[in-house]
């Protein structure tokens, strides 16, 4: 595909510690000119003692319109934005910024949401439900908030360091949203939950146990995976075997990269200078 790129072209950067395993600057860019936008999504591999830094002088260059931060630059994003949505005030955490009214930028996190919408077209239907969520770092907790504002009914965290799994009770319990569902620390025993959601990195590398314990999936559940690669990671080919439907990370990276697109076209051309 030949992108347009000339002087008046925006950039978005993503940036991220490491960078090589991202896929957004392709897929990003592509969707931004198949809309008409004069966009590109470029990688930055930016430190985490840098990226402060780097971030403020993104702002200073008046052709970049927001950035995508990932891994492990989420809770960072949102120490610098000027303002945040709800739902990453809730979290601390933000994975996408966009330059806000009045200078600085402004924060969301997606992530939940198109995890959430994946586990959807794959036939869950949180209201009223219970979920199991391995993981309780950036995509954990945004995930845990999106299952909550969906009206899931228990949710069970599990993660190996138990004062993270704490701290995201807390600040979910803070920000209202446990007001109305039972939230609390779990094993990795699946056994009475409708949805099983793996927000950890467990299943990137060969040698990775499987995040839950899988002799413990049934027929009747949904199982959700964030990690990308391998696309079909062990614990998705296991819950296939039990006959489970199943939401992929490269399916939830699909929708992620949609709202991306919406969240940045939303601001797109209206935050140059002149």
């Amino acid at each position: 595909m030949v992108w347009n790129i000339d002087g008046t072209t925006n950039i978005y950067p993503i940036i991220g510690d490491p960078i090589v395993q991202v896929k957004s600057p392709a897929g990003m860019t592509e969707a931004f000119q198949a809309r008409g936008a004069n966009a590109i999504c470029i990688p930055a591999h930016v430190v985490p003692d840098d990226f402060a830094g780097f971030t403020g002088a993104l702002l200073s260059m008046r052709n970049v319109g927001g950035f995508i931060a990932t891994i492990p630059h989420k809770f960072a994003t949102a120490e610098i934005c000027r303002s945040l949505s709800r739902r990453s005030r809730i979290l601390g955490a933000a994975n996408v910024a966009q330059r806000a009214q009045g200078g600085g930028w402004h924060g969301d996190m997606l992530d939940g949401e198109a995890f959430l919408q994946a586990q959807r077209n794959a036939g869950a239907e949180p209201a009223g439900a219970s979920a199991l969520l391995i993981g309780a770092g950036g995509a954990g907790s945004a995930i845990a908030c999106a299952l909550l504002e969906a009206g899931i009914a228990d949710l069970g965290i599990c993660d190996s360091d138990e004062g993270r799994v704490m701290r995201l009770i807390d600040r979910l319990t803070q920000g209202g949203l446990a007001a109305r569902a039972r939230v609390h620390r779990a094993s990795a025993d699946p056994e009475g939950c409708a949805m099983i959601c793996n927000a950890s990195p467990a299943g990137m590398r060969p040698d990775d146990p499987y995040p839950v314990r899988v002799d413990g999936l049934r027929a009747d559940m949904v199982v959700g995976d964030v990690v990308t690669q391998p696309a079909l990671t062990p614990l998705i080919a296991a819950a296939r075997q039990k006959g489970c439907s199943t939401a992929t990370g490269t399916q939830m990276y699909e929708v992620v990269q949609r709202l991306m697109l919406e969240f940045f076209l939303s601001h797109e051309g209206s935050h140059r200078i002149t």
